[in-house]
């Protein structure tokens, strides 16, 4: 008699589905837009620059050295387009990668420390919270950041609380290649972005919960210990000692400036004295309730939870949460703030809501919240949508002259529309008795749009995609096109080999060279200029106003324009 064959673990089938969704929520789109601003034309730039002179370890902006961020990241982004030959592809590969990378460690430690359904949830809390998954749809630094922070978390987690949680259920003893994979990755976050030694700051509660009896073992008298430091060490000098001994040994002064201002301007001089983005001490706090929905609706009851297990003195909650507000006043100092600063912490509140939201999900409270929430969501696109459609909103015509995206309106309304219709569906099919499938089905559908839809009918404005080509066809493939007052998008989408006069230069003396250039073939030279470095002198009856891209307007001058400028 056969035997019937067994039913695969309902765990696999979860895992299973979970990867899926993370992979369509975070990869749909990829290939389909160019580098949009602020920041990223600029890696990508300074990627194709790589490639382009094969020089690696001194990334330029045009002509110009680039000392705002280590190569680390363009690093990536220049191997990616080795492989597969695809800007569209390579400039957001890093940033996909990454992201998936920090889930898979916010689901394996939450599996290791508890179950794999914890593991899941975690995970889902971290996936779906809104400025993990933007920030991971974005070609920036931050994604690759907090994949390596997480990492480094990893490590010293899974090596501190001496708690693996094996298939036999046990705890293990040390584990010095996780402590050593913890330091490395630590360093590897600071060579992407200088705060990346942030995941360091386990260690203070770490030894704080150790000195007080704690489940905590850090082994500081053990000379194994030493390893730790040594690996950062070891891995920060991946870049940091070629990157010295090419500078040092290069004449040129402005490699030593580089050196200065990556070493010292761009890191403590930067978190010690912020000269930009500047906001007040309760800005993260307003970060947290916004850009962390949904996953935020739980913290009402989350964190009596939280402070009942702590009671009981449990280790596996004490570090994260810890470190999520060591973090927080890391960043609070200062005077700078961005909204992206504090998103290395969400992967451990994920991790340690991973536990309670079973239990959460299941409150009539969280779930009225959650639905209240996709209600609020899905209604907004839906009377947003509908009324660029049938309507004429100030907010879309504005948005439609800062972008000039004409042409594109009444689809990106339609998409929008789209959106807020499956939203509204989610809602009526789960109903009230299953709205957190409704919330999680609803963003699924909002991300997946945005990639496919949306980000595609923005590209040619957000990227200055469509200014660049339309610029190439005026001008002809025979003429040259020098750029003033330019963006990185700029040069980045130019269709042919462009002269420029310096990024940081100022605008008139940028103007006053580009002008200079021009007059050595004026028949066949064109300056491409931001509106508001455009010269007195200029005759505008002959210069061509392009409209605006990136919000901001651009004149494309003749030879014959400039005439009377001297």
């Amino acid at each position: 008699m056969l035997k019937p064959i067994a039913a695969r673990p309902t765990w696999r089938n979860d895992t299973t589905l979970f990867w899926i969704i993370a992979v369509l929520v975070l990869g749909a789109g990829l290939g389909l837009r160019d580098p949009w601003p602020a920041d990223e034309p600029r890696f990508a730039l300074v990627a194709k620059h790589m490639i382009e002179s094969g020089d690696w370890l001194f990334p330029h902006r045009g002509s110009e050295l680039y000392s705002d961020k280590p190569p680390l990241f363009m690093w990536l982004q220049a191997l990616a387009y080795t492989v597969f030959g695809n800007w569209r592809v390579a400039f957001l590969l890093p940033s996909l990668l990454a992201a998936l990378g920090t889930l898979w460690c916010v689901v394996d430690l939450g599996r290791r420390l508890w179950t794999r359904r914890v593991g899941l949830y975690a995970g889902y809390a971290l996936l779906f919270a809104l400025q993990f998954t933007w920030q991971s749809k974005k070609a920036q630094i931050d994604p690759l950041v907090v994949f390596w922070i997480t990492l480094a978390n990893y490590g010293l987690l899974r090596h501190v609380l001496q708690v693996a949680r094996s298939t036999s259920g046990g705890s293990v003893g040390p584990n010095w290649p996780m402590w050593m994979l913890g330091w490395a990755a630590a360093a590897l976050g600071t060579i992407s972005k200088g705060v990346g030694f942030i995941a360091l700051l386990m260690l203070i509660p770490a030894g704080i919960a150790s000195l007080r009896g704690w489940d905590v073992k850090v082994y500081a008298g053990r000379a194994k210990f030493w390893l730790g430091p040594l690996a950062f060490v070891l891995a920060a000098c991946v870049w940091l000692v070629p990157m010295l001994i090419a500078g040092l040994g290069n004449s040129g002064p402005e490699y030593r400036a580089y050196i200065d201002d990556i070493l010292i301007r761009q890191t403590a001089k930067r978190y010690g004295a912020s000269w930009d983005h500047g906001q007040p001490a309760w800005y993260f706090l307003e970060v947290v309730l916004t850009m962390w929905l949904p996953t935020v609706l739980v913290l009402p009851w989350a964190i009596p939870a939280w402070w009942r297990r702590l009671r009981r003195r449990d280790p596996r909650y004490l570090l994260p949460l810890a470190w999520c507000l060591l973090v927080l006043v890391f960043f609070t100092l200062p005077s700078g703030k961005r909204d992206m600063y504090i998103l290395p912490a969400l992967p451990m509140m994920a991790l340690a809501l991973g536990p309670l939201l079973p239990g959460l999900i299941r409150r009539k409270g969280v779930r009225r919240l959650a639905y209240g929430f996709t209600a609020v969501l899905a209604g907004g696109l839906l009377i947003g949508g509908l009324a660029m459609l049938l309507g004429d909103p100030g907010f879309e015509r504005r948005f439609v002259a800062e972008r000039s995206i004409e042409d594109v309106s009444t689809a990106l309304a339609a998409s929008i529309t789209a959106v807020g219709f499956f939203g509204v569906a989610c809602l009526l099919w789960f109903g009230r008795a299953r709205p957190i499938v409704a919330t999680l089905a609803t963003l699924t559908g909002l991300w997946v749009c945005f990639g496919l839809a949306i980000a595609p009918l923005l590209n040619d404005s957000s990227s200055a995609r469509g200014l660049m080509t339309d610029i190439g066809q005026r001008i002809g493939p025979q003429a040259e096109l020098g750029l003033v007052a330019w963006r990185e998008q700029n040069l980045l989408m130019a269709d042919r080999k462009v002269a420029e006069f310096g990024f940081k230069v100022d605008f008139d003396e940028q103007m006053r060279r580009g002008l200079a250039w021009q007059r050595q073939s004026p028949a066949t030279r064109w300056l491409l200029v931001q509106d508001v470095a455009l010269a007195k002198c200029i005759d505008s009856g002959k210069a061509q106003h392009m409209g605006n891209a990136n919000r901001r307007g651009w004149t494309l001058v003749p030879g014959s324009a400039a005439a009377n400028c001297q």
